[in-house]
């Protein structure tokens, strides 16, 4: 697969790459947890199920992620990127027309394997981008994250009030346009010059893990990004069925909600970002961003009505760029040429997390959900996020007080 040499790599490209596949994902958010609820009985059963296919994703995604990170510090980030585009259509598809629970959870174990496009588009940004400028950028493409979430879920909500399978394929006929623009438009943005051979000791999940905890100055903050990603995924693995148990909500709700998600993203790493850069560290913001983030998972715990998670979802403006600045601090602390196998480390660490998130926050929520709608004991898995959150803020404040951070970044 080739591409125009005269086309050059630019956070343009990685952009609409992003955006197009987020909102593809975002499309199926609201649904995947009632398209569950077609093959089971109860709410119970629902939730067990759920368990099951985030498993299977988590699983087979902490295995894939390294070696497609490795792949693509090889073999360059588009053709690693258009593996990842064509997994997320098929997978779509086959889910839309799935007869039973097995074959979903088939899917998402294949669909794991395959799926590391937020690894390589990190890899791919900091290909391009000058160390003092990756805080920014990432914001950049956060704030991408953000309105494919602003777009995809509340547009998967409504087409799942209509039928709970017509999202899967809009999904994937959105992860075919991703694929053609990936081969027709995206440039390569690693050079062959700084491609590594392929290591396959170190496309180990473990080896990898380990390589991560290795990296100067920065390895210790590995167990902040395990809670933290352990607190994220947790939520992820849970609002949908929390928010149905605790006040009734449907996918047209739980696409709203969503909705309300990305766009505070967008505002906080999209428009805030930069000028909060100018002003403090990236390591400053990190800890900032940590404590709002606590806050919000307590307040999520809390909510006894539904618009109340909008209040809290408002609030939290700031907790979205702990995200952009540990992945900076992380990035920069790796040389050019293992940007791919650094970024599959970090997402093999999330794909761990995301193992262990369902685990935890379902049969929390398993345990709770005979509960009447309304119960603040409801909203358990949300309080052991904001417990392991706040662990997270202690423990980067405790290294960032014994490494002091250079002076604040000024973006260009």
């Amino acid at each position: 697969m080739t591409t125009k040499t005269a086309r050059a790599p630019a956070m343009g490209f990685i952009m609409a790459a992003v955006l197009i596949d987020m909102i593809s994902i975002g499309l199926i958010v609201p649904v995947l947890p009632h398209i569950v609820g077609v093959f089971t009985h109860s709410n119970d059963e629902q939730t067990l199920g759920f368990l099951v296919l985030t498993l299977a994703f988590g699983v087979a995604n902490f295995f894939g992620s390294p070696v497609l990170g490795a792949l693509s510090d090889r073999y360059g980030r588009r053709p690693v990127l258009l593996i990842g585009f064509a997994g997320l259509a098929l997978s779509f598809f086959v889910t839309a027309m799935a007869p039973a629970l097995w074959v979903l959870v088939v899917v998402r174990l294949f669909s794991g394997a395959m799926q590391a496009n937020i690894a390589i588009a990190n890899a791919y940004v900091a290909d391009i981008t000058a160390g003092e400028d990756r805080a920014k950028r990432f914001g950049q493409l956060g704030a991408m994250f953000g309105v494919g979430f602003m777009l995809g879920p509340v547009i998967g909500g409504l087409l799942g009030d209509i039928n709970v399978r017509l999202p899967f394929y809009a999904a994937g006929t959105l992860a075919v346009v991703n694929w053609c623009y990936g081969f027709f438009v995206l440039p390569e943005s690693l050079p062959p010059e700084k491609r590594r051979p392929l290591d396959w000791r170190k496309m180990n999940p473990v080896t990898s893990l380990k390589g991560l905890t290795g990296l100067k100055g920065v390895g210790p903050l590995v167990l902040v990004l395990a809670l933290s990603s352990l607190a994220q995924f947790m939520l992820h693995t849970s609002w949908v069925l929390y928010t149905k148990f605790k006040f009734g909500w449907g996918p047209g709700e739980v696409g709203w909600s969503l909705l309300a998600v990305g766009v505070v993203s967008v505002i906080s790493q999209g428009v805030l970002l930069k000028p909060m850069l100018k002003r403090f560290t990236p390591q400053r913001l990190a800890v900032v961003g940590m404590t709002s983030a606590a806050l919000a998972y307590l307040g999520f715990g809390l909510a006894t009505e539904g618009w109340m998670m909008y209040i809290v979802i408002a609030l939290n403006l700031l907790g979205a760029m702990a995200a952009a600045s540990m992945q900076s601090i992380i990035s920069n602390a790796a040389d050019a040429s293992s940007q791919g196998r650094t970024m599959g480390a970090v997402s093999s660490l999330n794909s761990l997390m995301a193992v262990c998130a369902p685990v935890v926050a379902l049969e929390l929520l398993r345990w709770v959900s005979t509960r009447p709608p309304g119960d603040v004991v409801i909203g358990l898995p949300f309080f052991t996020c904001a417990a392991l959150q706040a662990a997270a803020m202690l423990i980067t404040l405790r290294f960032f007080r014994s490494h002091p951070p250079a002076q604040p970044v000024q973006p260009a």
